[in-house]
């Protein structure tokens, strides 16, 4: 009775001092990865969505890592699997550190030491006092060279100068505000004369009249944005034109030939070239129209003879049987 009393003692002190974490034979050993493991020692708690079932069992290097060996209970094997992360916990902010493990059940369950796949490290308390004491800095730097006069804000502490001028724009603002509510000028009579918010608000409801009316598809505007007929000779012209557009690019017709047709443009640079020698030889008085256009005396003697012969046809009309004597004779 005694031998079997002190082992049920034995076997509930065990437990206890296991903390509730099963054997052995109840465990699994795993592994995971890490760059870093400040904080972290053999007895650290192993945690799975927060809840502890294992300890670590040792930290050894792995090149320029470090592993970390643990044991889980094996009730907890379908749940930490491929798709499982482990990252660095801890137990408190100035505690010993943990790894903790995210479960997921959808994937494949990780062998016996196998690895557990590494996330990243949420910041720990010396991350956090490292960037305090950077930002620290930071603020002392902000704050000395605002005393030395740096940036705008150390000027406006430092210089008198755009302390005036910041002043005296600030009364200027206050006058014009002040005038402002006083009516004057444009701004100020618009916010308090009534005639003119009047008169706004009436072309404002004309606006959104005529913006009705538009709508409606009354007017040309209307008819314009409404009528599907038109929209449709539109879009018919639109498309006469675009076709028109590439008949010419092609050199179809007169048009398009005058416009791809490089004969026909040198043809019709010959013919210009020829028109200004021409011209130029009549401005010159080169030839019979040059003369006609530039001798006088020519152009004189020709309406003397234009004259004479309007004579000569007057004259035979009113005596025809004086210039005109016609014989006939029978064989």
């Amino acid at each position: 009775m005694l031998t079997i009393v002190a082992l049920v003692v034995a076997a509930i002190t065990i437990i206890l001092v296991m903390g509730g974490k099963g054997f052995f034979w109840q465990r699994y050993s795993l592994k995971t990865r890490f760059a870093n493991v400040a904080g972290l020692k053999a007895g650290s708690p192993v945690r799975v969505a927060g809840k502890e079932v294992g300890t670590v069992t040792d930290v050894e290097f792995s090149g320029d890592q470090v592993d970390v060996l643990f044991q889980l209970n094996k009730d907890v094997r379908e749940r930490v699997t491929d798709r499982s992360v482990a990252v660095l916990g801890s137990v408190s902010l100035l505690g010993e550190g943990a790894v903790d493990i995210t479960p997921s059940s959808g994937g494949t369950p990780i062998p016996e030491w196998g690895y557990v796949p590494t996330g990243k490290t949420a910041a720990g308390f010396s991350d956090l006092t490292t960037q305090a004491s950077a930002g620290i800095d930071e603020i002392t730097k902000l704050a000395k060279g605002l005393t030395e006069g740096r940036g705008t804000a150390g000027k406006l502490l430092t210089d008198e100068r755009l302390y005036n001028e910041l002043t005296q724009f600030v009364a200027t603002a206050g006058d014009v505000t002040k005038a402002i509510r006083q009516g004057r000028g444009t701004a100020g009579r618009l916010i308090n004369d009534p005639k003119i918010a009047n008169s706004l608000e009436a072309s404002l409801k004309s606006l959104e009249e005529m913006t009705r009316r538009i709508n409606a598809g009354e007017g040309s505007l209307g008819a314009l944005l409404k009528d599907d007929a038109f929209a449709t000779s539109l879009t018919g012209a639109t498309t006469n034109l675009r076709t028109l557009t590439d008949r010419l690019n092609k050199g179809d017709g007169t048009a398009g030939k005058l416009l791809t047709d490089a004969a026909l443009y040198n043809r019709l640079t010959s013919l210009s070239d020829r028109f200004d020698v021409l011209l130029t030889r009549l401005n010159d008085g080169q030839g019979t129209a040059g003369q006609l256009l530039k001798d006088k005396q020519l152009y004189e003697n020709m309406n003397g003879v234009v004259a004479d012969l309007r004579g000569l046809v007057d004259a035979i009309k009113k005596d025809p049987k004086k210039y005109l004597n016609i014989r006939v004779s029978i064989f």
